[in-house]
């Protein structure tokens, strides 16, 4: 397993599990060097994360650099922009953040509304909203209380996602991935700042911005589309993650190597939401070392006032 792990989310994220702390214990039992909490539009774990890893830094020797992992467009469709060793305290992050929470409150109901429609299947609302956090309805609580219910069996709909069908592996975030994703019957648009804004964001805080998991977000031949990307001043792409095969990731290395992009690597690690998924597991054939030279060589960018 790899001691370098540039995407991980917190309970700060609506589908994370952990708090920043946790994270930092079992980074540091793991044994791992180098870590990135990069929750979903925000970027309240990061001041607790490094406080806790400087805190015994000389007996464990663990690094936690400032990241985010921002919703984002472009050309009509949604992407994740990861960013890293930025200025955290930058009022425009926390905006972004509540811009989206209010936005995702106001989608809540709409979101189960459009699931029973699409699927038949009922949904008590109050109780998940009782469930919810800050009254954010993710489709992994929908999942979870769904599938826990004896009667789920009786749906055939809801099958593959129990113990010993076909998306059991990952029940929570396939069931979401399916019925509240971008184009899936249940999906209720909410308004992302730009790719070419994300981008600048996060350089004029003084970081650099990486492509998250482009495999599990474009095809392999959406070329055009990559490429437009890529002339946005990105500065990196995760070629190595728990969402590409060997081939995959293969490709992601070549198209940054070609762009003379940086290369990183993340799990997308959760905790119950994506129990597949391991801290540090993002399948890196490079060792870790040629990733943090990388990190390293990137010139430092001065925050703009």
């Amino acid at each position: 397993m790899s001691k370098l792990d540039l995407h991980i989310h917190s309970a700060a994220s609506d589908d994370g599990e952990y708090t920043p702390q946790e994270i930092v214990a079992m980074s540091r039992a793991q044994g791992m060097d180098l870590i990135a909490i990069t929750d979903h539009n925000s970027v309240r774990s990061v001041a607790a994360a490094q406080s806790e890893a400087l805190s015994d830094c000389a007996a464990f020797g663990l690094r936690v650099i400032s990241g985010v992992e921002l919703d984002c467009t472009h050309k009509g469709r949604n992407f994740h922009l990861l960013g890293y060793c930025f200025d955290h305290t930058r009022k425009e992050f926390a905006q972004i953040e509540q811009d989206i929470l209010e936005q995702e409150k106001m989608a809540a109901r709409e979101k189960i509304r459009l699931f029973q429609s699409a699927t038949g299947i009922p949904v008590d609302e109050a109780e998940v909203l009782t469930a919810s956090s800050d009254g954010v309805v993710p489709g992994e609580l929908i999942a979870d209380i769904l599938l826990a219910k004896k009667e789920a069996p009786q749906y055939e709909i809801l099958r593959p996602y129990l113990p010993g069908g076909a998306k059991s592996d990952m029940p929570n975030v396939r069931f979401y991935w399916d019925f509240f994703s971008e184009g899936k019957p249940a999906y209720v648009p909410i308004h992302y700042i730009s790719l070419a804004d994300a981008v600048s964001l996060i350089h004029d805080a003084g970081g650099i911005s990486v492509l998250a998991h482009p495999g599990q977000n474009l095809g392999r031949g959406e070329t055009e589309l990559l490429e437009s990307m890529l002339f946005r001043e990105i500065d990196g792409i995760e070629a190595f993650s728990s969402y590409h095969d060997e081939e995959t990731a293969a490709y992601y290395v070549e198209v940054a190597e070609k762009n003379r992009l940086l290369i990183t690597c993340g799990s997308d690690f959760h905790g119950r939401h994506k129990p597949a998924i391991r801290l540090g597991g993002h399948g890196a054939f490079w060792d870790d070392g040629r990733i943090m030279r990388g990190l390293a060589a990137l010139p430092e960018r001065t925050p703009e006032p």
